[in-house]
Formats: C-alpha cells, structure tokens, sequence
C-alpha cells in the first residue's frame, strides 16, 4: 500500500513552484535549469528531485494547480453572488475583484500560464488550454448576463476577451506599492465597464 502524501510534502512543492515561477518569469522556462530552481531554493538538486522528477513535471503542476486555482474563484464568486442575492452587474464586478486579487499575488505564476504553456506536452497543453477555454466561457457567462442588451452570440468572444486583455496583463507594469493598487485599479476595470457596456450602444446590430 502506497504511504500518504504528508501535508508537508505538498506544502515542500507549492514552495518549489513558487520559487520555479519566479525563476521562469526572469529569465524564461527554457534557459532555467533544474539547478537554477534548486539554488534558488536553497536545496540541493537531488533534493529537488525528490519533489519533482523534472523541470517539466514542475512546469505542469505549476499550471495545473493555477488553472484550477482560477476556475474555483469562478466557482466561488457565482456562490458568494447567490448567497448574497447580488444582481448580476454587481456579481461580475466581484469577480473582476476577485480576479485581480489573485493576480496581485500570484503574478509570475500567471506569467508561467501566458507565457510558458507552449513548452507543455501535447497531452498536459491540451489539459490547460482547456481550462483555460473554460475560464474564458465563463466570464463570458457573467458578461453576456450582466449586459444583455450588448452582448450576443456573434461579439461575446470579443468582449470578453476585451476584459481579460485589461486584467491579464497587469503582472507586467502593475507593481505592490506603486502608484495605483490592485484593488483600486478593478474599480478602474469596473468603471470602464459599466461606461463602456452600461447602456445599449446606437450601434448595436
């Protein structure tokens, strides 16, 4: 019978792909190395191994465990919207929120998702590009009920990614204590979008 995965362990390797993500976000997954992580992690690369049996695996449990990370604050954000009866405007701007909450903290990790999904194995890139549609989907669900009147089938995809294009990006010029916060720049993203898709536009087929 196979031992349990102590709590430990599983704690070890959040570390680990903490300290790989920050590797891969400065000087990029190709030209990292095992060795590179294990210093980084003030390890040995034996013991790295012990965690993980390469660089690859590291890559993958890094996505893995961000795509599901993200698909839950979805997940999250749609029980918390009917626990609190909000209106459907009011639950997509939670989880625009909720969102850059995330990203606040977990910036070179969503670099690792935009960035280094390409270096994946055709199976485990088919895994996250899935997830990632799903995420995508999503949003769109919350969209296209928060603004009826604007969304339909033919533009949903595009506006949805019009908002994942003013959030996604935010690790590369937003930074912790610089001169707009995380927080203060969702309400930026909801402002923009109650003005931009609040009311029916003159132009809408």
């Amino acid at each position: 019978m196979a031992r349990p995965i102590s709590a430990s362990h599983d704690q070890r390797r959040d570390e680990i792909l903490d300290v790989a993500a920050a590797c891969f976000a400065r000087q990029s997954y190709p030209a990292t190395s095992m060795n590179d992580i294990a210093a980084a992690c003030g390890t040995s690369k034996a013991r790295l191994y012990h965690y993980y049996e390469s660089k690859d695996a590291i890559l993958f449990d890094l996505l893995d465990r961000y795509t599901q990370k993200l698909l839950l604050i979805i997940g999250q954000a749609e029980a918390s919207a009917e626990r609190r009866a909000l209106d459907e405007r009011a639950a997509l701007h939670e989880l625009v929120r909720a969102f850059l909450r995330e990203y606040e903290t977990s910036a070179t990790r969503h670099a690792a998702l935009l960035g280094s999904t390409q270096f994946l194995s055709p199976e485990q890139r088919d895994i996250i590009l899935n997830r990632q549609r799903d995420v995508v989907a999503a949003v769109g669900r919350f969209l296209r009920r928060a603004y009826p009147a604007r969304l339909n089938a033919r533009n949903q995809t595009a506006i949805t990614m019009t908002l994942f294009g003013m959030i996604n990006w935010t690790f590369t010029w937003l930074r912790p204590g610089g001169p707009i916060s995380y927080a203060a720049f969702a309400e930026e993203v909801v402002g923009m979008l109650e003005h931009g898709l609040g009311s029916p536009s003159l132009k809408s087929p």
